[in-house]
């Protein structure tokens, strides 16, 4: 297993709207990944490797005179999210209609009910990225068709394209906590079509009706060209992990792959974007 530390910052913040969606942002374009609302700030987790001394200087709302923010940091040892996650996670629910929770959590009354149990990967459903694609499988039809799920981080995607009937499901990621977690997500959730691969692009080599990409700017702009080759004729291509400003770079290296964009959600900055082969 690999041994990832993450770094976890724990903010207080005054007032906490619109302080904390604007120090989430912020924080997002420094490097950090993952963010747990709390009852007085917003706790945010950056990998170890990714993380440099100056990593808050950039970071404009803390310099606001609008806004009163403490912190404090600390390294997260990977056994201890458990209890971390336990303390911090409620469920969500998306447009009523699929609801992603803990185990301890009680089932809701949702046509879907996802059961996961993220320890420190990324893609609960709290994010706003995840949040939209989410929104993106609900509104499409996934009806017997095949499914990469790129950047799985849980396999919270993955699993609700099976729910949606898609299959076959290739679910990927490149770090090895990610691809142990979405095995024991896709298990708990008793998926029958699903294959947890652990890689990045390069272990792609078939054709997909639908791929799911939900990955930083950077990786998706550096492997959009071996996403559009996988991607079947008349096929779907969803993308997130980036802020509206990012929209004119990825619509153009998609437009570049002679795709058609489709579709834009937006939460709190975050975008996702469809596009059709």
């Amino acid at each position: 297993m690999s041994n990832t530390i993450y770094i976890g910052y724990y903010f207080k913040v005054t007032p906490q709207q619109p302080g904390v969606e604007i120090l989430i942002a912020e924080l997002g374009y420094a490097g950090f990944e993952s963010f747990v609302e709390t009852e007085d700030g917003v706790t945010a987790y950056i990998q170890k490797e990714e993380w440099r001394s100056d990593i808050l200087e950039d970071i404009q709302i803390l310099e606001s005179d609008e806004f009163e923010i403490t912190y404090t940091f600390e390294d997260i040892e990977q056994t201890n999210w458990n209890e971390e996650w336990e303390k911090n996670f409620n469920p969500i629910v998306v447009d009523d209609v699929c609801a992603v929770r803990a185990p301890f959590h009680k089932k809701f009354d949702t046509k879907y009910d996802i059961i996961i149990e993220p320890k420190m990967s990324f893609g609960t459903g709290h994010h706003e990225t995840t949040h939209m694609m989410i929104q993106h499988i609900l509104k499409n039809d996934f009806k017997d068709k095949s499914v990469l799920d790129m950047g799985c981080g849980t396999g919270v995607l993955a699993i609700l394209a099976e729910l949606k009937g898609a299959k076959p499901i290739d679910a990927v990621d490149y770090d090895n906590w990610c691809y142990l977690n979405s095995l024991e997500n896709v298990e708990r959730n008793k998926c029958k079509h699903i294959t947890v691969i652990e890689g990045d692009a390069s272990v792609l080599n078939k054709k997909y009706d639908v791929i799911i990409a939900n990955i930083n700017r950077n990786i998706l702009m550096q492997d959009m060209g071996t996403y559009v080759s996988c991607l079947n004729k008349n096929g779907a291509l969803f993308l997130s992990g980036f802020y509206d400003d990012d929209v004119p770079m990825i619509q153009a290296a998609c437009e570049k792959h002679v795709l058609k964009f489709e579709e834009k959600l937006e939460r709190n900055n975050w975008v996702s974007l469809k596009f059709l082969n």
